[in-house]
């Protein structure tokens, strides 16, 4: 365990990184409609995102509880509010975004990269696109759904930052 007045070396922190990383990505109902981020400060954790079922916001912390080193987690995930309005708009995202032949490519697998956060009729986008092309062709996607109130783009794409 880390000492109060200490910094953990660069070599723990990639490690605690690359296994809250991995237990994010294994929770079982984490899917397209979640997304949680996390930082390591030293030898605490923060998560933070916006998860859809109350029991990702628990499942999360206690896995990241289980990484050795690791002393305290902040945990500031929100829980969506249930609303079959957005349920319905996440089904209509979904549809638009991974159902566009020129993105299909990104809902093979398990892990998809995009992720749809619905609150209230406001969409958030989260993830890594391969260009700039597509975080816009993705953006216009989300657009064009009926009754979404607005949409924040925050998708990345590697080497470039983001708008």
């Amino acid at each position: 365990m880390g000492q109060k007045n200490s910094q953990p070396s660069p070599k723990f922190t990639q490690r605690v990184v690359k296994q809250v990383r991995h237990e994010i990505l294994m929770l079982p109902y984490y899917d397209v409609f979640d997304a949680i981020g996390f930082k390591v400060e030293g030898y605490n954790v923060t998560l933070f995102g916006h998860v859809t079922r109350p029991t990702l916001k628990s499942d999360a912390e206690h896995a990241i509880k289980n990484i050795e080193g690791v002393e305290k987690i902040n945990n500031l995930i929100e829980i969506l509010p249930p609303s079959p309005f957005d349920d319905r708009l996440r089904l209509q995202l979904f549809r638009a975004i991974y159902g566009y032949p020129a993105l299909q490519r990104y809902g093979v697998g398990s892990n998809r990269p995009i992720h749809i956060i619905v609150d209230r009729g406001h969409v958030t986008l989260e993830g890594v696109v391969d260009s700039t092309g597509d975080r816009n062709l993705v953006n216009i996607r989300a657009n064009q759904v009926p009754d979404v109130f607005s949409v924040t783009n925050n998708l990345e794409v590697p080497g470039k930052k983001k708008h």
